[in-house]
């Protein structure tokens, strides 16, 4: 007799360091508590995690297959085999919520294709905490990734979102590289019209949380430094 297929589990991360705990519920401890068997980004990582979560958990017992974006895609149904043995499995992305903005999403088309249930575990996602300090419209807006690094294709792009945002009513949000944060702040400022807001959202849920909406203009004005500091950019026209 076949055994009931386990559950592929969806586990947020923390923003950062910090009591995880603070930002995560119980429900995400409980499951991390259960299950041994893991498709994660970064294995030290995950298991830093895990260790933080459930410190007298069996680190040897742990179970690691690697997603990426140096995983060929080929590899990718095979890691779900634990479920097909009645074992439940956990994705962790290395910070923020799986499948957003990460490519545990691939394992969650193939769950659904493989007809092994998906559960969504309750945690912080900067894309939705940022939209929603930012004052902008909520009912519509889009996450558009990375945007070009080449200066004049960068421009290009924010000069086309800043249009979409004032032609559809869409916040439009992104964001950089933490180190290249700077460059891509000054050619926001530089690029969109003055009146035209821009809300930057760095640090999000860490003590050096940071989230301040001004214009284009108002935002030349000041000063600040988001070198390194995780950050996620909003305009909305």
């Amino acid at each position: 007799m076949q055994p009931e297929k386990g559950n592929l589990y969806l586990i947020p991360n923390t923003l950062g360091d910090g009591p995880p705990l603070e930002v995560l519920p119980l429900l995400v401890k409980k499951a991390v508590e259960e299950i041994d068997y893991y498709v994660v980004e970064n294995e030290k990582n995950a298991r830093a995690f895990i260790k933080s979560i459930v410190p007298r958990k069996s680190q040897p017992d742990l179970q690691f297959n690697l997603i990426n974006k140096f995983t060929d895609e080929s590899e990718i149904p095979e890691m779900l085999s634990p479920c097909h043995q009645g074992l439940d499995l956990g994705v962790i992305s290395d910070a923020g919520c799986p499948g957003i903005a990460d490519p545990g999403s691939l394992l969650v088309t193939h769950a659904h294709q493989q007809q092994i249930r998906v559960v969504p575990l309750v945690g912080p996602s900067s894309i939705l905490l940022a939209m929603m300090a930012s004052g902008f419209n909520g009912q519509n807006f889009a996450f558009n990734g990375y945007l070009p690094i080449d200066k004049r294709d960068r421009r290009k792009e924010i000069k086309r979102l800043e249009h979409l945002s004032g032609e559809q009513q869409q916040s439009q949000s992104f964001i950089e590289t933490p180190y290249r944060n700077n460059q891509m702040f000054e050619s926001i400022i530089s690029t969109l019209q003055p009146q035209t807001r821009l809300c930057i959202a760095c640090d999000i849920t860490l003590p050096t949380e940071y989230i301040r909406t001004y214009t284009a203009e108002e935002w030349g004005k000041k000063k600040v430094d988001l070198n390194k500091r995780p950050t996620i950019f909003i305009i909305q026209k």
